[in-house]
């Protein structure tokens, strides 16, 4: 193997975790400009310097360093602390260091204990202890009222199960595009919980974006089986983003994340 495969490998590597990392960050700071931001200036920070490649592999280093700067940088969250983001800020402010990230990691991101250890630079133990601190305070965020809009049926009552389960209402499950505007009319969520692909072939997507114009911003959590295809970077993307299959952990992080914000980026198709 020559030397270049080596390098090649590793380019290819974090090309492949850029992605993850950008949605890693949107979730942390609740916005997309300040997510990518961060993102980007990680990477960047590893080109210039890549010790850490020599430490780490690829995906662990990228999310190493960008855990370096996010500290540095006061682990700072939304850039217009108004209304409920303002709330989202005293709250945060009240949250044991690191374990917020330590449970989107561990939850959202698939990393096992002794990578989120060497990504956080903890030992394993305090690792497991950040994401145990993690779950029992973010179950202390203020019940609210969500919109489910999925068109499978058992997946829509595996999210009813999970979101009442952490102390919020549902107000709906809508299958159509249609459905969800109408539903959103009738009682304002707090949050949306948002498949892509809807049961007519409507769009996950245009249903969140009607919904946000109607009744203005609020959190949205898009599902879906092909995350890759809104993690291009090349258009405005959603601050929460899970994977499916999904595991219920997954699901109930990102609620409890999505809950701390007000406003979402829409997403335009």
């Amino acid at each position: 193997m020559t030397d270049a495969e080596p390098s090649a490998n590793r380019t290819d590597a974090l090309g492949e975790a850029l992605p993850y990392l950008r949605r890693y960050a949107r979730a942390l700071t609740g916005r997309q400009a300040s997510g990518d931001r961060y993102a980007a200036a990680a990477l960047e920070a590893l080109l210039e310097d890549d010790s850490a490649l020599d430490r780490f592999p690829p995906r662990i280093a990228l999310f190493h360093v960008f855990h370096r700067l996010w500290v540095s940088a006061g682990a700072p969250v939304a850039e217009t602390p108004e209304g409920l983001e303002a709330a989202a800020q005293r709250h945060l402010a009240q949250l044991t260091p690191n374990s917020r990230e330590a449970l989107l990691l561990h939850a959202v991101e698939g990393f096992p204990l002794d990578e989120l250890s060497q990504v956080l630079e903890v030992s394993q133990e305090e690792a497991r202890d950040l994401v145990e601190i993690a779950r029992r305070e973010m179950s202390d965020v203020t019940a609210g009222k969500v919109l489910i809009v999925e068109d499978e049926a058992i997946i829509a009552m595996d999210l009813e199960s999970v979101v009442a389960d952490l102390g919020h209402k549902v107000t709906g499950v809508a299958r159509t595009r249609d459905r969800a505007v109408e539903l959103a009319k009738v009682e304002a969520p707090d949050l949306v919980l948002c498949d892509i692909q809807l049961a007519d072939n409507s769009s996950g997507i245009d249903a969140a974006n009607d919904i946000l114009e109607a009744l203005g911003e609020r959190p949205v959590i898009f599902i879906t089986a092909f995350p890759e295809r809104l993690l291009t970077g090349e258009r405005p993307e959603p601050a929460f983003l899970i994977a499916k299959p999904y595991s219920e952990e997954q699901v109930r992080s990102a609620v409890s994340q999505a809950m701390f914000f007000s406003s979402t980026e829409t997403l335009r198709a």
